[in-house]
Formats: structure tokens, C-alpha cells, sequence
């Protein structure tokens, strides 16, 4: 009998010693855990990195589609741009205005070849892509480069329509309509002749080929 209390204690230290190996192990297990959710979080860090250096190499190869030149166009005034261009060349690329419907160069243009951008030459639309909308505008499906011609809303006429520009100078170059369901797009990019410059494909291969 005089032994039962020490018994009572032994007991008591062997479920005490196995309760805080348990919490040792579920601890040790908590913070494997841990460890592996941080090396995830690291690796998913690490390949977003590495997507951001793939699109790096992205944008590096849409600077070969473009002149070699490092004029930064966005940082180029009004006033100057005035000086670059003819005056309605200046009011559609530069004020947003449209030249006259069936007045423009290119509206029945049928040569093989690019249109660059008439204000930093950059490629903005392929001939491969052009049809013949009926609408007086020379009228794309597609453009040459999607990373090169960008879009927003225009509402200055009341109703809501898409404007298109060149992404590396900001000039406008038309808008864009759903409009052509005969085309592989359905999309018709009716675009200003006067903010265009034809390349023949010939020149437009040259180009690409050059170191």
C-alpha cells in the first residue's frame, strides 16, 4: 500500500514523457511543414522570375521588328512632332483625326509588303492581312504584330468605338471594328492611309535577316 503512491507517479512522468514526445513530433512535423510551404514559395517566386525573363526576351525581340534607333517617341513634344510631319499626317497620327473616306493612298493598294508606322517606322500591319472592306479606309483582319498595335475606347462621337495606336510612339492609326465575318478574325482594323509607310516585302526581309 505505502508503494501505491510512487506507482501513481511513475505513471503519471511515463504519460507526461509520452504526451511531450508527441508534441516534439507534431512540432518537428509543423515545422517540415513550414520549411516546404517557404521552398514553395521560393520556387514559385523563382519561376516567375524566370517568366519575367522569358518575357524580357519577348519584348527584346519585338525591338528587332522595330528601327534600330533609341529615340524614345513617347518623350517627343507636339511641337516637334509638327516639324516631323506633313500637317495631315500630323492631324490623324498626332490630334486623332480621320483623313477622308476613298482619299487615301493605300485604300486599294495591292502591292506585297509591311506598313510601318509614319511616325517611329515601327511595323504595324503585313499586306498578307489586308482586304478590301469596300469602306474607303485600307482594312486590315489582323495586325502584323499584336505587342506593337494597342487599343482603347473612343467615345468622341457619342457612341462607343475602338481606337488603335501605336504602342511605341502613341500615334493613332484608325479603330477597329467586328464588322468582317469573311475574314479569318471577323475584325476589320480600318486604318488611316496618311499614318502609314508601305515597305516592299523584299526590304521587310532584308530587315529581319540583318545582324
Amino acid at each position: 500500500m505505502p508503494q501505491a503512491p510512487l506507482t501513481s507517479r511513475r505513471l503519471f512522468a511515463m504519460r507526461l514523457t509520452n504526451l511531450l514526445g508527441k508534441t516534439m513530433v507534431l512540432c518537428m512535423a509543423g515545422r517540415v511543414c513550414s520549411d516546404l510551404a517557404g521552398m514553395s514559395q521560393v520556387a514559385a517566386a523563382e519561376t516567375k522570375n524566370g517568366e519575367s525573363a522569358s518575357g524580357s526576351s519577348g519584348a527584346t525581340a519585338m525591338k528587332a521588328k522595330q528601327p534600330a534607333d533609341e529615340v524614345d517617341y513617347l518623350q517627343i513634344t507636339e511641337a516637334e512632332w509638327k516639324k516631323r510631319l506633313t500637317a495631315a499626317q500630323f492631324q490623324v497620327a498626332r490630334k486623332h483625326g480621320t483623313e477622308r473616306a476613298f482619299s487615301g493612298k493605300y485604300h486599294q493598294y495591292k502591292k506585297d509588303g509591311a506598313y510601318r508606322c509614319v511616325c517611329c517606322k515601327s511595323i504595324v500591319f503585313d499586306s498578307k492581312h489586308k482586304f478590301d472592306s469596300g469602306t474607303g479606309w485600307p482594312s486590315f483582319w489582323q495586325p502584323r504584330d499584336e505587342e506593337l498595335v494597342g487599343e482603347s475606347p473612343d467615345n468622341k462621337l457619342g457612341y462607343p468605338r475602338v481606337e488603335v495606336h501605336c504602342t511605341r510612339c502613341n500615334a493613332h492609326l484608325g479603330h477597329v471594328f467586328q464588322d468582317a465575318p469573311k475574314t479569318p478574325t471577323g475584325l476589320r482594323y480600318c486604318i488611316n492611309s496618311v499614318c502609314l509607310v508601305f515597305v516592299p516585302r523584299k526590304e521587310v526581309d532584308q530587315a529581319a535577316t540583318a545582324p
